[in-house]
């Protein structure tokens, strides 16, 4: 009997399907992308019913629009699951600073760094973030994306971080990205609080937070079961682990999922501190030492890293991913897109040089950016996958081999994207 769907897609050269079992994948598992060769894939509505070859498919599907993969490649929608797009201005000048020698640190101790747009953020309105941002995202689905974690954390006051809490808002409802928010007020030491950050963790916990997640029950994300995360910065001249603690425990109170920036510069504590928060993600672990590994790996707490932060400042050391996955860690990569220590939207360079400096092979990079970062951003099990009963969010790529993602410097290797079964993008 032939079934009716929306959308099919055959002759396609490799259908990766990133197929397997429920949870993130680890180990061996992360080298396996569930190749269907000459495959396709049937659509109705917004969700993938069927894969398979595409004889199979073409005999059992009519489809109301149907789509010649022409033999190229077609993976899941790339997921960017840690990015601080919404800000104002930029930080051309720093870069210069930094090619002349600067360390990020010294930057921000001068009043530059998440200081410096602090201050361009605080000064913008809604209107300007939207207007602003809108740019980025256009970029990022041409790169692949089709979801992608925001964080607040640029205003630093509670008027301006609620400010951009409904900015990521506006911008779900306005462009195809899917995003998922996360409220960082906890991202630095504001001015008026320099010599009293306790003082600004009691803001945060007693004030900004309740506020937050009272925005965000009558928000378009909670109507669409999109979580709403808390993050805080636990590093040398942001927050220690005593107040980082503070933050998350307090999340954990209301109900809210945790992540937590750890081990980008220095190993303070804060990984075992957001293991006890059952943190669902940790990210940065630049500096994470093999000491911490067995007990990341027997954790639910997904390992972001973020290796464009490392070229982008010139340092040569990179979190140990290699070791990590043969842990038994389970690893996402994400841009960390940012204007200060990460300018890139581009998760196929993030995997590009994941694959040349984190020692991991293209498999382990696309899970990477699928199925684990689902899991980082509470969305595993509905995106990040082809597979019946999954969201139909794909890429078609310009080629015939998916490690074109990887192998191509700096490219956009993609040729279609389609999100919730609609093409929203196309070269």
């Amino acid at each position: 009997m032939i079934e009716p769907c929306d959308l099919l897609i055959h002759s396609v050269s490799q259908l990766v399907t990133c197929a397997g079992p429920p949870g993130p994948r680890r180990g061996a598992a992360m080298r396996d992308v569930g190749i269907i060769p000459d495959g396709a894939v049937a659509i109705r509505g917004s969700t993938i019913i069927a894969v398979g070859s595409s004889n199979e498919l073409r005999r059992r599907f009519r489809p109301a629009q149907e789509i010649d993969a022409g033999g190229h490649a077609v993976c899941p929608g790339l997921i960017d699951c840690h990015t601080h797009i919404v800000y104002a201005g930029d930080r051309v000048a720093e870069f210069e600073q930094r090619c002349a020698g600067a360390t990020y640190q010294e930057i921000m101790a001068a009043g530059g760094g998440i200081l410096r747009t602090m201050q361009l953020t605080r000064a913008a309105t809604t209107t300007t973030l939207v207007a602003e941002t809108l740019p980025r995202l256009n970029q990022m689905l041409r790169f692949g994306t089709t979801t992608a974690e925001v964080k607040t954390g640029y205003g630093l006051e509670q008027d301006a971080e609620l400010r951009q809490l409904a900015t990521i808002e506006l911008l779900a409802a306005v462009q195809p990205i899917e995003l998922v928010p996360t409220f960082l007020p906890a991202h630095a030491i504001p001015p008026e609080f320099a010599d009293r950050p306790d003082a600004y963790i009691d803001l945060v916990v007693e004030s900004m937070l309740p506020l937050a997640q009272e925005r965000y029950r009558n928000s378009l994300f909670a109507g669409h079961h999109i979580p709403l995360f808390v993050d805080v910065f636990c590093e040398r001249g942001a927050f220690d682990v005593a107040q980082s603690r503070r933050v998350l425990s307090a999340a954990r109170e209301r109900g809210l999922p945790r992540k937590a920036h750890v081990d980008e510069f220095t190993e303070l504590g804060g990984l075992a501190m957001a293991l006890e928060m059952e943190a669902t993600s940790v990210d940065h672990l630049d500096v994470t030492g093999a000491a911490a590994f067995p007990a990341l790996a027997a954790s639910n707490t997904i390992a972001v890293l973020l290796p464009l932060v490392s070229i982008n400042l010139g340092i040569t050391h990179f979190a140990a991913a290699r070791q990590m996955i043969d842990a038994g860690v389970a690893i996402a990569l994400s841009t960390d897109a940012n204007p200060g220590s990460a300018p890139s939207l581009s998760l196929p360079l993030t995997m590009a040089i994941a694959c040349r400096y984190l020692r991991m092979v293209p498999a382990e990079a696309l899970l990477a950016t699928t199925v684990n970062a689902a899991h980082a951003i509470g969305l595993g099990g509905r995106i990040g996958a082809l597979m019946p009963g999954m969201q139909a969010d794909l890429i078609i790529l310009a080629e015939a081999d998916y490690r074109w993602l990887m192998y191509e410097l700096g490219g956009t290797p993609i040729a279609q994207v389609i999100k919730r079964g609609q093409i929203v993008w196309k070269s």
